[in-house]
């Protein structure tokens, strides 16, 4: 499995039109992009994986990531196997935690111990009839806790809104080898009121749920920042502007430590696949 390069982590793979998706994924592949990271919000996720896989040749898929609380060890280790025997070695199994505030939703006080709960749900991994090997799975890890999980019982970790400060802390973590694939969001525009414009009330989303605002505090920034969406909170998460921009940023990630890193485009109207932005970064591969 070749994780080096730059992926594209999208909504639009997992749950909009399948064949868009998948004939999407195929101009991926010849554009070089080397693995695309798709959400999971419970249900078919291992079937959307499974058309992605049989759209491409080469190209990796990961669940970026899959929700513990919405699947079961048995049935997350027989869909893995189904896609291994089917694929060979171009799935990867992203695991995490998701959020209180979503998992309790439909069933109050259900999240609790979200580090015992995913060592719980890995010791089912690995005791299944089929187990999930220890390389074909990453965590979601944001924080040092998990952050020691992965590098005990993972291939490494998939964190999704960091920075490169915490790519760095990811790599220092878990030491030489694990893989470190971090997200990076992009909007590709000519100016910061356009990026602001585009990109303030999707990040504010996220900034609501503990996990992320928990994680960035750790790594430094502010109440304040937080709740007014800092410049320099904005600048940090996101990478706005042309391609030479993100090219930049994923360097500072390969730079602290990356392996590989999973653009996820963000426009104006998120209903459309934004295969023209993906065409325009197709640059930051080559």
């Amino acid at each position: 499995m070749d994780l080096s390069g730059v992926g594209v982590w999208s909504h639009h793979l997992r749950f909009f039109d399948p064949a868009e998706a998948a004939d999407a994924a195929a101009e991926l592949e010849e554009l070089g992009f080397s693995a695309l990271w798709i959400p999971d919000a419970g249900g078919a996720v291992f079937e959307a994986a499974g058309r992605l896989l049989a759209a491409t040749r080469r190209t990796v898929v990961g669940t970026g990531v899959l929700n513990l609380w919405m699947h079961t060890p048995t049935e997350t280790a027989a869909g893995y196997a189904s896609l291994a025997a089917a694929h060979g070695d171009r799935f990867l199994l992203g695991i995490g935690v998701s959020h209180a505030v979503r998992v309790d939703a439909s069933e109050p006080g259900r999240y609790r111990r979200p580090l015992a709960a995913t060592e719980g749900f890995l010791d089912g991994l690995d005791t299944a009839e089929t187990p999930v090997p220890v390389e074909g799975r990453v965590l979601g890890a944001l924080g040092p806790k998990m952050l020691r999980l992965a590098a005990e019982r993972a291939r490494g970790v998939h964190p999704y809104l960091v920075t490169p400060d915490h790519t760095r802390q990811a790599r220092d973590a878990l030491g030489e080898g694990p893989l470190v694939v971090p997200e990076q969001t992009v909007i590709l525009c000519p100016g910061a009121d356009e990026a602001r414009a585009i990109g303030t009330s999707w990040l504010r989303h996220y900034l609501d749920l503990p996990n992320y605002a928990n994680n960035l505090l750790r790594l430094g920034f502010t109440e304040e920042d937080l709740a007014s969406v800092s410049d320099r909170l904005f600048d940090s998460l996101i990478a706005w502007g042309d391609e030479e921009a993100v090219s930049r940023r994923v360097e500072e990630h390969r730079a602290a430590g990356a392996d590989h890193v999973a653009l996820q485009v963000v426009t104006a109207d998120q209903r459309s696949f934004p295969r023209e932005q993906w065409r325009r970064l197709s640059e930051v591969v080559r």
